[in-house]
């Protein structure tokens, strides 16, 4: 049964009345997300875990965890492709396991979950992007059956929007930064390439294309890429053994 003693609606309105109050320009993506789990588990009754899901394209991450439990289920369902989460993440809808022990929707991931002292869970969708397949869940993991009411699930869905926008806004930043990665590893093999070609071009007096050719041959010899057989010629000024 849910906790008598717990007042949900004075906790859920002090913990949204300081997430409404940080700020977004000080406090990183990580530290967000890990403050909304933090005050989950403070809020939600069940002496519970939390944790945050982000699912990218069918691959879910862990970005935030209170704990071992809300760890260790999160992974057991990320290795199974199935669970409460996932199913959350996936079909945006809230998802509730009264008591772990009688569930059977899920009957490879349950047993784990009660072995690890899971007795409930609530799973609060995250509405992200859903023309980029991006969801996530806010995962709640009691260690006591029947954890939630009412009041528990509407404090546990004030959370949802912080934990949408942090999640959405961290995965836009690691792409944008693996974008900009990218572009730069593409831009410094494109230097080196044209390094070697123009020293190839005077050696040999070759065309810029025959001097490519040349890096090109000597990449498919050495199975190696044409970028790392340009680089060896420009340090050492000799080309791979054929």
């Amino acid at each position: 049964m849910a906790d008598s003693s717990y007042d949900s609606s004075a906790t859920a309105a002090e913990a949204l009345e300081r997430l409404g109050s940080l700020s977004l320009r000080e406090l990183s993506m990580e530290s967000l997300l890990q403050t909304v789990a933090e005050l989950a588990k403070t809020v939600m009754p069940g002496r519970p875990e939390a944790s945050v899901t982000l699912v990218v394209k069918g691959k879910p991450t862990t970005l935030a965890s209170t704990g071992e439990l809300a760890t260790a289920l999160d992974e057991r369902q990320y290795e199974r492709g199935y669970g409460p989460c996932l199913h959350a993440a996936d079909t945006g809808e809230l998802t509730e396991i009264a008591d772990t022990r009688g569930e059977t929707r899920w009957p490879d991931y349950t047993p784990a979950a009660v072995r690890h002292g899971n007795l409930s869970s609530l799973s609060i969708p995250l509405l992200i992007d859903e023309d980029e397949r991006i969801g996530g869940a806010l995962n709640v993991y009691a260690r006591e059956p029947h954890a939630f009411d009412d009041r528990s699930r509407a404090a546990g869905a004030g959370f949802a929007p912080y934990a949408a926008v942090a999640a959405g806004n961290l995965y836009a930043y690691q792409s944008a930064r693996t974008m900009a990665d990218n572009l730069q590893i593409a831009l410094e093999s494109r230097a080196v390439i044209d390094q070697a070609k123009g020293i190839l071009m005077e050696r040999h007096k070759l065309t810029a294309d025959q001097a490519f050719q040349v890096l090109a041959r000597a990449s498919m010899a050495q199975n190696v890429k044409v970028r790392d057989v340009a680089d060896q010629l420009v340090r050492t000024g000799e080309m791979p053994p054929p």
